[in-house]
């Protein structure tokens, strides 16, 4: 079922990527396809792999650990950990996920930063530009401070920043997410120029959007496998 959908949709949100990128005056080399593989089985992860996908993003631990239970962690395969993380389950990332991307506050960052080990761990913090109330993110008038207290610790890697834009249609409030996290990235890459590049924005209803105001990396679930059994929301 999955291994026929992704050549019928594969090429699509490919194509998609690209129209953005010319529109926007980039290459699509520039922007890194994140496949989002949570809630479905096992046979999702066979199908994006066999289509060429190696970013696969998991929004729960659990689920996670299983997937790289049974997968591994091959060579060119990067799992990405995408969803809300409890403080207590953070230290259990470390030798799961390859980026974890929703460090959305000091005690998560400091909890994978305690149990980082010599390799270390890439991460992404996440910023709520939207100011919406239900989603996480550093915010506020201490979010830069905060995100460069999480670039000095011990262990972790951060690689840029992340956002989750509201589910709406309204361009302007769309692209206001957006070049906020861009601006917010420019603002801590001049305190500190070691942070990444990474610009991880934009789903499967915003996706173009995102790219033109800078996007590096998409997350996309739905438009590549459909709807998530027992799931609501995009991706």
């Amino acid at each position: 079922m999955y291994a026929e959908r992704l050549r019928e949709t594969l090429p699509h949100v490919r194509e998609t990527i690209e129209r953005a990128c010319a529109k926007a005056g980039r290459s699509s080399d520039e922007v890194t396809l994140v496949a989002v593989t949570k809630s479905h089985p096992f046979e999702v992860i066979r199908a994006a792999l066999d289509a060429g996908l190696h970013d696969l993003g998991e929004n729960r631990v659990g689920e996670l650990s299983d997937k790289v239970a049974e997968f591994g962690r091959p060579e060119g395969l990067r799992w990405h950990m995408i969803g809300g993380i409890q403080s207590r389950k953070a230290s259990t990332l470390p030798g799961l996920a390859d980026l974890v991307q929703s460090v959305d506050r000091l005690k998560v960052a400091r909890k994978l930063s305690g149990a980082a080990g010599d390799e270390g761990v890439a991460v992404l913090a996440q910023v709520n530009t939207s100011g919406e109330d239900a989603k996480g993110g550093f915010e506020g008038e201490r979010v830069v401070e905060e995100i460069l207290e999480v670039a000095e610790l011990e262990g972790l890697r951060l690689e840029g920043l992340m956002t989750m834009a509201p589910f709406v249609e309204d361009e302007a409030i769309l692209r206001a997410t957006f070049s906020g996290l861009r601006e917010t990235l420019d603002r801590v890459r001049r305190h500190r120029p070691g942070v990444g590049h990474t610009l991880s924005m934009g789903m499967t209803n915003d996706l173009e959007i995102a790219i033109e105001e800078g996007s590096t990396m998409v997350r996309i679930g739905t438009a590549l496998f459909g709807g998530r059994p027992g799931y609501e929301g995009a991706g």
